[in-house]
């Protein structure tokens, strides 16, 4: 029962390490999950597709997509980046695919081809797994941890690896504490706003591509596209700036006001002006003049505009225009809450960055104790970033326990 390298969580960073650890060396490694299922995030990812990772192959810039952990990410990004995990999958028969966005899939489509592709990597490379068993309690003495699981086994390692997520979950910031570390307290990221609104309800489904988020009174912007809900917003747009603001947010209990621009990359004084000649006769409520507004949403800000839809375009009066061009560049939504915890994906906090040695993800504190994800204080913005985490750090971790054992 005793094991070189013991990896606590088996999500994409846990088993990132192990097999890395487990494929660079002779150790014997051992994955324990507390759940029934394995690689959980990535089965549900993008849809159930996966968003691996993101096509930007600069370390500098990739880095930017992390609200927490940006400057701490370069160095690890120039060692192990997009590029080194695409290279990584290829080697093992999938083939990711590009999106317009930069997100990257397998071309199968399908979350499976990347769950089975790890669980073989482990399974060939020698790595014992165990699944619904947890850890109750670690301690070190000397240079040997000693773990006890929540089946009452008692194991051995020489070198720990804590992969087990977010750290909202008790389990993870509970080991991480036990063991010395502090940690940044955990607030949700990447989660949806929830909004009552005339101008948007029964609309869910509805997608609009591009659009500018900004929140009145903070320095938080994001572009993108916008999904409306059946409980609100969602989307990119949205997902990216909850992800940046997630602490000032949560200060502000779930409760403030967004502005949207629905046509960023159209001149709507310039289009309203030629449409009163153009289109004089015809009716505007006939289709949308703006090519990423759908018909439906175009009518909420007609009726929000106080213009009945029989009105012509040649009828349009200067007040209504200006009433109208607020609705589509600058309306204001009241935020009231967030999406429930259980459907966000990304914590924010997390093991502090200051106690980790970034080259090799491990502690500062506690010599043998290695960290990779979540568990960290590193989140990234919607788009494969936060796996493109899990990949560099668990590569990092299993990289330095085996060179150590070798």
């Amino acid at each position: 029962m005793h094991y070189d390298l013991i990896v606590i969580g088996g999500g994409a960073a846990g088993f990132f390490g192990a097999i890395t650890c487990a494929e660079n060396s002779n150790s014997k490694v051992l994955i324990l999950e507390k759940s029934s299922q394995l690689l959980q995030k990535v089965q549900i990812s993008g849809g159930g597709r996966c968003n691996v990772t993101h096509d930007c192959l600069d370390p500098r810039e990739l880095s930017k997509s992390y609200p927490r952990g940006e400057k701490s990410l370069m160095g690890p990004f120039s060692r192990f980046n997009a590029a080194d995990t695409i290279e990584w999958f290829n080697s093992r028969g999938v083939e990711l695919k590009t999106e317009e966005d930069g997100r990257m899939f397998p071309v199968t489509d399908s979350s499976q081809t990347i769950v089975d592709t790890l669980i073989k990597a482990a399974e060939n490379a020698g790595v014992e797994i165990r699944t619904s068993e947890g850890v109750d309690w670690i301690n070190k003495n000397d240079d040997l941890f000693t773990i006890i699981t929540d089946l009452d086994n008692t194991l051995t390692a020489n070198n720990v690896l804590l992969a087990t997520g977010g750290t909202r979950l008790a389990a993870g910031a509970k080991l991480a504490s036990s063991l010395g570390h502090h940690l940044e307290p955990p607030v949700p990221s990447l989660f949806t706003f929830k909004i009552k609104d005339s101008r948007i309800a029964d609309l869910q489904g509805l997608s609009v591509e591009p659009t500018e988020v900004t929140i009145p009174g903070t320095k938080l912007s994001s572009s993108g596209p916008l999904l409306i809900t059946h409980w609100g917003m969602s989307g990119p747009g949205i997902l990216k700036i909850s992800a940046w603001g997630a602490r000032e947010l949560s200060e502000k209990g779930y409760n403030f006001q967004i502005s949207v621009n629905w046509i960023p990359n159209d001149d709507p004084h310039a289009i309203l002006t030629d449409l009163r000649t153009s289109a004089g006769k015809r009716q505007v409520n006939t289709y949308s003049p703006f090519r990423s507004m759908p018909k439906r949403l175009w009518h909420r800000f007609l009726k929000a505009s106080s213009i009945p839809e029989t009105t012509l375009w040649s009828q349009l009066s200067k007040q209504q225009a200006d009433k109208l061009i607020y609705q589509l560049t600058e309306s204001k939504f009241h935020v009231d809450g967030k999406s429930l915890n259980k459907d966000e994906f990304v914590t924010c906090g997390g093991v502090q960055l200051k106690e980790i040695n970034l080259k090799t993800m491990e502690s500062k504190l506690v010599p043998g104790v290695y960290f990779a994800g979540e568990v960290m204080n590193i989140d990234g913005i919607t788009g494969g970033f936060n796996f493109q985490n899990a990949w560099t750090s668990g590569h990092h971790a299993g990289m330095s326990v085996a060179m150590k054992a070798e």
